[in-house]
C-alpha cells in the first residue's frame, strides 16, 4: 500500500510539472485569483462553479479522500472509474486539473471513450494493461501498447481510447487530466444508450446493422 501511494504522489508531481511552464496550454481557462473553492450552496449556472466566500474557505476544502478506496468492479465490464474533479472536490474549481482512479477486475475493460475537455496521462500502479487510442479521420490510426506497473501512457485530448486488463490479476491505475472536469463519453453508450435514443435508421445506416442487431446492442449496452 505504501508503494501504491508513493506512485500516486509521483503522478501528482508529474501533473503539477505539466502545469507550470506551459499553463497557457491547459484545457481550462487560467484562474484569476489564488483559488475559487466551489460554493455548493449556489444555484447559478456558469462555466465552472461559483466561488465560495474566501473568508469561509478552510484547509479541508483542498483535501479529499475520494480516491482512497477501490471501486466496485462487479459489473459487466469489470471496471470502476472513480473521479476526483470539481464536481466532487470543491478545491479543484478553476485549478485546471483533476484525477481519476481506475480499478480493473481480471480481464476488466475501460471501454472506448473520449474526454472532450482534456488530455489524459495514465500511471499504472498495479498490474498490466493493454492501452491505446485512435487518431481522427481519415487516418484512424491505432496506437496501442502493453504497459506494466510503474509506467505511463498519454491519451491526447478528444481521441477515442481504452484500457484492457491483460495481466494475471487485478490492476489499478491513476489518471491525471488538464481540466477540472474532463468530461467522459463512452462510444457504445453514446450510440446505443442515449436519452432520447438515436433513431434506429441512423444506426442501421451508419453501422450497416439490421434492425434486430440495433435492438440487441441496445439491450446489451444498457446493462453495462
Amino acid at each position: 500500500m505504501a508503494l501504491l501511494w508513493t506512485r500516486l504522489a509521483i503522478l501528482g508531481l508529474i501533473t503539477m510539472a505539466t502545469m507550470q511552464p506551459q499553463i497557457s496550454l491547459a484545457a481550462d481557462a487560467d484562474p484569476l485569483q489564488d483559488f475559487c473553492v466551489k460554493d455548493t450552496n449556489q444555484q447559478l449556472h456558469v462555466n465552472g462553479f461559483p466561488c465560495k466566500d474566501p473568508a469561509q474557505v478552510q484547509a479541508s476544502d483542498f483535501a479529499s479522500a475520494v480516491l482512497k478506496n477501490p471501486g466496485n468492479t462487479s459489473n459487466g465490464l469489470g471496471v470502476a472509474v472513480t473521479a476526483a474533479n470539481a464536481l466532487n472536490f470543491a478545491g479543484l474549481n478553476t485549478q485546471g486539473v483533476s484525477v481519476a482512479r481506475i480499478d480493473f477486475a481480471k480481464n476488466g475493460l475501460n471501454p472506448p471513450h473520449v474526454h472532450p475537455r482534456a488530455s489524459e496521462i495514465l500511471f499504472l500502479a498495479q498490474g498490466t494493461l493493454l492501452v491505446g487510442f485512435v487518431t481522427s479521420t481519415p487516418e484512424n490510426k491505432l496506437f496501442a501498447q502493453t504497459i506494466n506497473a510503474g509506467e505511463l501512457f498519454i491519451f491526447p485530448r478528444g481521441l477515442v481510447h481504452f484500457q484492457l486488463n491483460v495481466g494475471y490479476g487485478t490492476a489499478v491505475a491513476f489518471s491525471g487530466f488538464n481540466s477540472q472536469n474532463q468530461g467522459t463519453s463512452q462510444v457504445a453508450k453514446a450510440l446505443f444508450a442515449s436519452n432520447p435514443p438515436i433513431d434506429d435508421a441512423v444506426l442501421e445506416k451508419a453501422l450497416q446493422l439490421s434492425a434486430a442487431d440495433v435492438q440487441h446492442l441496445r439491450s446489451l449496452i444498457s446493462k453495462t
